[in-house]
């Protein structure tokens, strides 16, 4: 649970920005968490708020869970936020209306809830028995579906005032810029708080503003930070010690189980509010690729990738995943060490091999290191798999649990998966 601190300074943040957000049943949740009773994303536990039933949300299956969500939410016309765990359960849960609406708006117009795989048939029914029958909600549902869904989230909420997401940066924030630009397009997104490793680190007091940024919190967990780059003898410094524009790998211990350990998270100081440090979340150091102790950045990478992705015409990256090709062992074939990368597209069906080979060319262009190891022959050229819609919605349901995209594998039954969506 989070500190009432937390939930006090986040209730006052989003009522002085939006006046009207925190109307009763004015708030659709959109999350999973898969066995447990609901604990909000935007950590305050305040359950008049929602319009949607927190059974919906512990339902075995991810999709499943979701959908049913989602169809409460389109029951009510009035909502004034939309809330998510990750910015990758609303986008996953609008490209299900996207693939489903002519059922959804059935559904609402009968005041049924469908059976489904993952819903069970009891819980079915306790959720079915909350609906009512509406067709001039339904009606409307359609006619705002068919003319397309750029905008669709202000057209179906008319009087909608934001989007709440628990996590919307670092992997997430492909999702997050994605909705900006087409479903939610003209909504603010706001990040309410900064969790690693389970304890709530950080609060977000700019709710208007486009990036988050946080304001650490000395009380909730006890942090440390490693000045990058690294030294070869590294020496923690504490929160009276950090510097405006300098980045630090975090250190934490969490007062819940007294444990420390370096979190895998480097953060940005970008400012001091009332002399407490506001910080952005810049990298995961867990996702770097590095097949010959090159160590290419996860946010660096993605950077490439986009800009490879802009020379193929006509193309909007969905997703994407990456593997280090020792994690394919035999099935890699006799060749030197290289990067397998996996990408979801929109606007095309296939690559050429001269588009493919885009990709690698921008990380030779963008990392001199990279480049030396390519043309020596150390390591082999990247590998670009075009995969199926919806083969990163099953990879996130194959993770078990609510947790931000990993975007390098390490795990051969995930790779197995998403190996079986490629479609060119």
């Amino acid at each position: 649970p989070l500190p009432a601190q937390g939930s006090l300074l986040y209730l006052d943040a989003l009522h002085t920005a939006f006046p009207q957000a925190l109307a009763p049943r004015g708030t659709a949740l959109l999350s999973w968490v898969p066995g447990c009773p609901r604990a909000p994303p935007a950590g305050w536990p305040l359950p008049t708020l929602y319009c949607t039933p927190a059974e919906a949300g512990t339902l075995p299956s991810r999709a499943a869970a979701l959908r049913v969500q989602l169809l409460f939410a389109l029951r009510e016309r009035g909502l004034r936020v939309l809330e998510a765990g990750l910015a990758a359960e609303l986008h996953d849960a609008l490209a299900a209306l996207r693939a489903g609406w002519p059922e959804l708006a059935q559904d609402v117009a009968l005041g049924r809830l469908s059976p489904q795989p993952g819903l069970p048939e009891g819980v079915r029914g306790r959720l079915q028995a909350l609906l009512a029958p509406d067709a001039a909600r339904a009606a409307e549902l359609r006619a705002e579906c068919a003319r397309g869904f750029q905008g669709i989230v202000r057209r179906l909420w008319p009087r909608l005032e934001l989007v709440v997401v628990g996590t919307a940066h670092g992997a997430e924030q492909l999702y997050r810029d994605a909705l900006r630009q087409a479903d939610c397009e003209g909504l603010p997104f706001y990040c309410p708080f900064y969790r690693v490793a389970g304890a709530l680190l950080g609060v977000n007091l700019w709710p208007e503003q486009p990036v988050p940024r946080f304001l650490l919190c000395p009380d909730w967990a006890f942090h440390e930070f490693l000045p990058c780059p690294a030294k070869e003898e590294p020496q923690t410094v504490l929160l009276d010690e950090l510097w405006e524009g300098r980045e630090y790998g975090l250190v934490l211990t969490a007062w819940r189980g007294e444990y420390r350990c370096r979190a895998g998270e480097v953060l940005r100081v970008t400012g001091f509010h009332k002399q407490c440090p506001v910080v952005e979340p810049v990298r995961r150091e867990g996702q770097a690729l590095s097949v010959r102790g090159e160590n290419i950045p996860e946010e660096r990478f993605c950077q490439s990738l986009c800009r490879a992705v802009g020379m193929w015409p006509g193309a909007r990256l969905v997703d994407y995943v990456c593997v280090e090709s020792a994690l394919l062992g035999a099935s890699s074939g006799v060749c030197a060490p290289h990067y397998e990368v996996f990408v979801e597209l929109r606007g095309l069906r296939d690559l050429s091999e001269g588009q493919r080979y885009k990709l690698d060319q921008c990380l030779q262009e963008d990392f001199p290191i990279y480049k030396s190891f390519r043309f020596k022959g150390s390591i082999g050229p990247l590998r670009l798999h075009l995969v199926g819609a919806r083969a990163f919605a099953r990879l996130r349901e194959a993770l078990g649990s609510p947790l931000p995209m990993p975007r390098v594998l390490r795990e051969q039954r995930l790779l197995q998966l998403v190996q079986s969506t490629v479609i060119s």
